[in-house]
């Protein structure tokens, strides 16, 4: 702790980029159906080349909204980003997929998780998880009020 010109304790907060590096590499989930797959393009890139977080975000919700929408039998809004996390950058050109899987389901509520790889490198096709998110939906009538939704089935 630090302490202020007014001589009160002042909490340091720092802040760093994650380390990316190549030994992130992985494959696609085996099993798992992507609930979106896109790829960006140069309206969506900043002039440095990498597409732009915003872009990403709205593409997680979309992927996020479809399994929930799903779960819910209709009509989904979303209520809150719980976490999010660019893990590497996404670049132009980039065969984004999206795996959405619920994972808790309230009385009027769908909690979604998102993961989203990135295939890059055409002649030598390289795998790496670029994104993490946690999202909430509330399922909604014609009205837009909230309304209940099935629950989670139990896996067994």
């Amino acid at each position: 702790m630090s302490k202020s010109l007014d001589g009160l304790p002042r909490l340091a907060i720092s802040a760093s980029l994650p380390v990316m590096d190549d030994s992130e590499k992985v494959s696609l989930p085996e099993g798992k159906e992507p609930a979106l797959r896109v790829v960006p393009m140069p309206a969506d890139a900043n002039q440095h080349g990498d597409i732009f977080g915003g872009w990403i975000v709205s593409q997680v919700d979309i992927a996020g909204s479809v399994v929930a929408a799903r779960h819910a039998r209709g009509r989904v809004a979303t209520v809150a980003v719980n976490a999010l996390q660019f893990k590497q950058p996404v670049f132009i050109g980039d065969v984004l997929s999206f795996y959405a899987e619920i994972v808790r389901v309230g009385n009027t509520s769908i909690t979604v998780d998102v993961e989203v790889y990135a295939q890059r490198n055409p002649s030598e096709v390289e795998t790496v998880k670029v994104t993490e998110a946690t999202l909430t939906y509330v399922a909604t009538d014609q009205n837009r009020r909230p309304r209940p939704v099935p629950p989670l089935a139990t896996k067994g």
